[in-house]
């Protein structure tokens, strides 16, 4: 198990014992602070006034992304949404079974049943933003029961600690804790150190419900194409755009008035579910998004829904699966 994420586990007590401020309030402040930057140089554009990646205000950084539906130095987005996810981690499923009206579990065994781990032979997996391990486990288990396969294994990576630590708990359950099947790594999706994520190592990534909070996509899917072998399968289950109209009109009636709502009663924490809701509004749509992941050089279907095409939408788009491979 990796260093860092031993440590999470030899602190979780005291982590959870600090109390976090509330995402929206952490964000306000970012910007606050980002706006009123000091400027560097006197016939500097307001452009100009921003933090650098240190936090200083040393030399200019213009670079801005989204948290949510606001807009945020690109610097600061990691740990925002680090807060989002502490404050959930305990409540994953909750929050997951609040976005997707409770058919996300539905749609995980359905996008790990498309990959059929195990039908080839053992496969090394990578898990990533997958901290609480339901999507290694699922793999694991359809290789197991379907294949008889006992050695396939998942390296499941996330940056958040405390995801880590409810998902390293939800495997002492499981005959896989302590095997070598599984292993929780903690790391930043964009950048994945080398030496310990090696290129042309995988023959599998997945990512669900995760690579919507990045900061930055591209460098995401860099990332799993540097990590994966040749032939090697990407794989994405990630909210997106709603195609129907009226249906859209009605999720979006639910997504913004009840999801927060369901987040105050059953988590104590309406600002993280509003956050969650307005990423989803932020992220492309499929066609935009199964480019992105052609121009990170993963050879994918043609460009449409459905078969042969490079997603599947489920439930009218409200979750999309988006592959590729590797070549």
């Amino acid at each position: 198990m990796h260093s860092t994420f031993r440590q999470h586990l030899a602190n979780a007590g005291s982590l959870l014992s600090h109390r976090r401020p509330h995402p929206r309030q952490l964000a306000a402040a970012v910007r606050h602070q980002h706006q009123n930057a000091p400027s560097t140089h006197a016939s500097s554009s307001s452009t100009d006034t921003h933090l650098n990646a240190a936090g200083s205000t040393g030399s200019s950084d213009p670079r801005t992304t989204h948290f949510g539906f606001q807009t945020v130095p690109e610097a600061a987005k990691e740990s925002l949404v680090r807060n989002v996810f502490d404050s959930v981690a305990s409540s994953y499923d909750v929050m997951n079974d609040a976005m997707s009206m409770g058919v996300h579990r539905l749609w995980k065994d359905d996008f790990v049943s498309r990959l059929r781990p195990g039908a080839r032979g053992p496969l090394r997996c990578i898990d990533v933003a997958g901290g609480t391990g339901d999507i290694a486990l699922r793999i694991l288990d359809f290789a197991r029961e379907k294949y008889a396969d006992r050695e396939t294994s998942v390296d499941v990576v996330d940056i958040n600690g405390e995801m880590l630590k409810e998902g390293f708990m939800r495997f002492k359950k499981t005959m896989y804790h302590n095997t070598p099947q599984i292993a929780f790594k903690e790391a930043n999706a964009q950048n994945m150190p080398e030496s310990e994520f090696p290129a042309n190592t995988y023959d599998l990534y997945t990512i669900a419900f995760g690579i919507r909070n990045c900061t930055s996509i591209p460098d995401v899917l860099k990332e799993a194409h540097r990590v994966l072998k040749p032939g090697g399968t990407f794989a994405c289950l990630e909210f997106s755009r709603v195609n129907n109209p009226l249906f859209r009109t009605i999720y979006d009636q639910y997504s913004f008035s009840i999801i927060p709502l369901l987040g105050t009663i059953l988590a104590g924490d309406r600002a993280s579910y509003q956050y969650l809701v307005e990423s989803i509004r932020r992220f492309p749509p499929q066609p935009e998004f199964a480019q992105m992941i052609q121009d990170a050089g993963f050879s994918t279907g043609a460009m449409h829904e459905g078969k042969g095409g490079a997603w599947t939408d489920l439930w009218d788009g409200i979750a999309s699966i988006h592959t590729g491979v590797k070549l």
